[in-house]
């Protein structure tokens, strides 16, 4: 039996895949991993209307009714107030996701079609109701089918993603799907077990304020892989990267793992630029919650939470090797210093629309998060103005000997279609040995000249969007785990990517229904 499991920690959980005895696992060997994935991929071969499920977004996938998808554990929330969720039910009550939404919420992929698709709902058998529902950029849903509800809608040719499966209690479900395309037509049942138990409401948590805590640790997977350092200067403009801390020789070193390339690398990072192009550009929403990126329709450049093709999907990790066997506890990782046009906020999607701000230059600095041991975490990026950025970042851990180790470095953002990539930065500080003084260093004496590095090497997709559809996603990197919560102010919040929302659904008897 092959396993993945991640830590529950105060109450919410990490997703946890199995694969069950006798149920063929994933197209790589490995469970079924639905992060980033397109759950329902619809092609048409010789005139054969197919389902599949692909795993990684490319090749042919494989047939979804031979695999056995596990959800959470444990409550993905509880339905919020917010009337746009009232097709989930009564405020207050729990139910049960299938995907991480903080790692990349799963898609429905017809770009395999010359035309528009009905999909229908044609049975639900199992314990609770179930939906299927997306995310907007700002995690507004939009109900798809409702076990409940609406039990078909019209689909654009094209990749649809933040697709979150919601179900309201745990057990065994039978999902069966029906899709037509004219006179072409097929039908799926995927196995989802839900086995989870019934819990409430998370606990609240508390904690100073702008000192969050990152609270969710989970095994090492690809984060953690050691890897050789690379060499010479690269700017990275698409696909996924971390920043995080390591042990070499016993003094810490904060590097950057760069997995557009294969095998990933880990770089210095003086020697990366991350490129923010106008892609990236978002207009910010209404509502209070988002008025520290500015006001509504203000324009900023925002890296989201989860991943987009053609938009670099910086987060942060402690899964090194060298970290997991050689410390204990927390890391503290400080923003010690922002050099540039405009202010940068790093902030989380928490549970049901509520950002949560972990770093913003535009008050007083440094501002401190807790990282967990083994964390692999993904946040919001935001930059008000293009530009050259130059944040000044500070790292310590300490070491299973007792001994307290820190480290600072410079991370350098170029903002803007038309801002030049900076030439080779100077003024890191290396090791700063066992902490104590208070030194952060400067890190910022970079010379703003053009760089010659090479464009990141994640593919932006093929851009084919049909009737209104949102185009392909590209190659986009499998993560580990990435789920947090941060405890500011009482409030527990879990990051749900650039979508602000996770489902939630009152405990209801679902009928099956066949057609």
């Amino acid at each position: 039996m092959t396993r993945r499991t991640w830590k529950v920690v105060g109450g919410i959980a990490a997703l946890s895949f199995s694969v069950l005895p006798g149920v063929p696992a994933g197209a790589d060997g490995g469970p079924p991993d639905v992060a980033g994935a397109d759950l329902v991929s619809l092609s048409d071969r010789g005139g054969e209307l197919r389902f599949r499920f692909r795993e990684d977004g490319r090749g042919d996938g494989v047939e979804p009714g031979a695999l056995r998808f596990i959800a959470t554990p444990e409550p993905g929330g509880v339905v919020p107030g917010d009337a746009a969720f009232g097709f989930l039910g009564a405020p207050g009550t729990p139910v049960w996701s299938l995907g991480r939404v903080s790692a990349g919420l799963p898609a429905i992929d017809t770009t395999g079609l010359s035309g528009r698709v009905t999909l229908e709902l044609a049975g639900v058998d199992g314990p609770g109701s179930f939906a299927a529902y997306r995310l907007s950029a700002w995690g507004r849903p939009e109900l798809l089918l409702d076990s409940d509800g609406p039990r078909s809608v019209v689909l654009p040719r094209g990749r649809l993603g933040g697709l979150v499966w919601m179900f309201g209690a745990p057990g065994d479900y039978r999902v069966t799907l029906r899709a037509a395309v004219g006179a072409s037509r097929d039908e799926v049942t995927y196995r989802v077990t839900v086995p989870g138990r019934s819990v409430t409401a998370p606990p609240a948590a508390s904690s100073a304020p702008n000192r969050p805590t990152a609270a969710i640790a989970g095994t090492a997977t690809n984060g953690g892989a050691a890897g050789e350092v690379g060499n010479g200067r690269k700017v990275i403009a698409d696909g996924h990267v971390d920043m995080g801390p390591q042990l070499d020789g016993g003094s810490l070193v904060i590097r950057l793992k760069d997995d557009t390339v294969t095998p990933p690398v880990w770089r210095e990072l003086s020697d990366v630029v991350l490129k923010v192009g106008d892609k990236a550009l978002i207009d910010v929403p209404d509502g209070d919650g988002y008025a520290f990126l500015g006001g509504a329709g203000d324009r900023v450049y925002l890296l989201p939470q989860s991943q987009q093709a053609g938009i670099v999907w910086p987060g942060w990790n402690t899964q090194h090797e060298s970290m997991v066997a050689g410390t204990r506890g927390d890391v503290a990782w400080q923003l010690t210093g922002v050099a540039g046009p405009g202010a940068v906020k790093l902030f989380l999607s928490g549970s049901f629309g509520a950002p949560e701000v972990v770093f913003d230059s535009a008050k007083g600095l440094p501002q401190q998060l807790a990282v967990a041991p083994n964390t692999h975490a993904h946040g919001n990026w935001a930059f008000t103005k293009a530009g050259v950025y130059r944040l000044t970042v500070r790292m310590t851990a300490t070491t299973t000997g007792g001994k307290s180790v820190s480290d600072t470095r410079t991370l350098t953002f170029a903002v803007g279609d038309s801002t030049e990539t900076p030439a080779g930065e100077s003024g890191e500080t290396g090791d700063d040995g066992e902490t104590g003084d208070g030194e952060t260093g400067d890190g910022e004496t970079g010379d703003g000249g053009t760089g010659d590095g090479e464009t990141g090497d994640g593919g932006t997709g093929d851009g084919e969007t049909g009737d209104g559809g949102t185009g392909t996603s590209g190659d986009l990197a499998r993560t580990g785990v990435d789920v947090m919560t941060i405890g500011a102010g009482g409030v527990l919040l879990l990051a749900v990517g650039t979508a602000a929302v996770l489902g939630t659904r009152r405990r209801r008897s679902a009928p099956t229904h066949s057609s």
